[in-house]
């Protein structure tokens, strides 16, 4: 480990759920709610509207009003970025004009999913929706979901485009990710959870969390820690939080599991979301319960 790494993007970001109210419309108290207390946690960064923000099924004026209620109750305490993500280029021009309009500070653009583009239209549709703004961009990773993987040379030629400044990676390839990075100069964020701290010991900027909804505060005390080159006390935590990352992770949707953990906490007054997503089985919340019991969340 060598010095700490450049932060675009902060080091502790989490993927926001967005809180629907039981009859799913959009519960901007409770957002402005969760959003504070992540920060206070210590979360510096937000990303919203993404993946585990149900970014599919909420519409552009509920975007936009998200990133506006969240931006006024964070203020300069965090940096709040917005997902951009869409299979339709222009679409997802329009929702980064409008996150930029909002307030939004950075955007998190997805490769376009279902479609499988060629590597030449994951280059374009990325480059159009960054070229939206002249806000900073992450461009996110996620082959396992999107079924199609951003190649070494896309990632060259994403690199010459000054507002393209980060990765979030969820792909599980750490050597090609590092050796991206070092090519590149691009940072790179953890978008496994399970990966946190291989990503954080090998040189990443930091890491885009769901169990953050949880545990920022601790994920904060790993980077912390990683920095003062105490592997011992980051492995400690990692350790700790395993329980944690395989109940939220591994136990069930990741957006699901958050909010029934937030639900649980009492920091969000319901876990409703959107179909197709459901909420939890049974077995998936007690399995929950007895792991944030476990590591003393709950009593």
């Amino acid at each position: 480990m060598g010095r700490t790494p450049s932060r675009t993007f902060g080091s502790v970001g989490v993927a926001m759920a967005t809180p629907f109210a039981p009859d799913g419309s959009l519960d901007i108290p409770a957002a402005r709610q969760l959003a504070a207390h992540l920060v206070e946690e210590g979360a510096d960064c937000l990303i919203l509207s993404g993946t585990t923000g149900e970014s599919p099924t909420t519409h552009q004026p509920e975007k936009d009003a998200l990133v506006r209620e969240v931006v006024a109750e964070i203020g300069d305490r965090a940096m709040i970025v917005a997902g951009a993500g869409s299979n339709d280029t222009a679409h997802g021009v329009r929702i980064a004009a409008g996150a930029a309009k909002s307030g939004a500070q950075g955007l998190l653009i997805v490769s376009p999913y279902y479609s499988k583009p060629s590597q030449e239209g994951i280059y374009q549709h990325i480059s159009a929706i960054a070229s939206a703004t002249d806000l900073p961009v992450m461009v996110y990773d996620i082959p396992g979901r999107t079924g199609v993987k951003i190649s070494d040379e896309t990632f060259d030629r994403l690199a010459e485009n000054p507002q393209i400044k980060a990765v979030k990676d969820a792909a599980g390839d750490l050597p090609r990710g590092i050796a991206t990075s070092r090519r590149t100069g691009l940072e790179f964020y953890s978008g496994d959870d399970g990966l946190n701290l291989p990503w954080l010991t090998i040189g990443a900027s930091g890491i885009v969390s769901v169990v953050g909804h949880v545990a920022a505060r601790r994920y904060r005390a790993m980077v912390d820690a990683v920095d003062a080159h105490d592997l011992e006390s980051a492995q400690q935590i990692d350790n700790d939080l395993h329980v944690l990352v395989d109940a939220i992770m591994g136990g069930g949707q990741g957006a699901v599991m958050a909010k029934e953990a937030l639900a649980m906490l009492g920091v969000l007054p319901s876990p409703t979301v959107r179909l197709p997503l459901v909420g939890a089985s049974q077995a998936e919340l007690d399995s929950l319960r007895r792991a944030l019991t476990q590591r003393g969340y709950l009593s």
